[in-house]
């Protein structure tokens, strides 16, 4: 389904961005400027992938970093680029939820039950530890 919404933004005109930029750029929108660690937060994400993707927003001229309250921290900000895809985004993102619900309706289990179930059952048992319960190593 990435594919597919990254193919609505090219026929869009809309180079070098891709489908996980849309939530930090439409929150950095409306909060401001953020640290990684405020962002991630916010997101529900970890520091490690938003890290990630700051760094390819800012390689794409969607965000600017800047020095924090301290050392450790740089601060977030969008880019006149970066601010005027939020429109877009926005109304992307909107018709993606409505896409969503409309399969939903279609199919005869919603797509985001399962997704929560699998939430759900990952936080009981992560994925690596049932691939680890599952891996036999080869002899050696």
């Amino acid at each position: 389904m990435d594919a597919e919404i990254e193919q609505v933004y090219v026929e869009r005109g809309i180079k070098g961005v891709r489908p996980r930029f849309a939530y930090p750029l439409i929150r950095l929108a409306h909060t401001g400027p953020l640290t990684i660690r405020e962002l991630a937060t916010s997101l529900n994400r970890s520091h490690s992938a938003v890290s990630q993707t700051v760094a390819a927003l800012r390689k794409e001229g969607l965000v600017t970093s800047e020095p924090g309250p301290d050392a450790r921290t740089r601060r977030i900000d969008l880019t006149e680029r970066g601010r005027a895809l939020v429109p877009f985004l926005e109304a992307e993102w909107r018709a993606t939820h409505a896409a969503v619900a409309e399969l939903d309706a279609e199919v005869p289990y919603a797509m985001t039950a399962v997704v929560q179930e699998l939430r759900r059952a990952l936080e009981s048992r992560s994925m690596r530890q049932r691939i680890l319960r599952h891996l036999v190593e080869p002899p050696g």
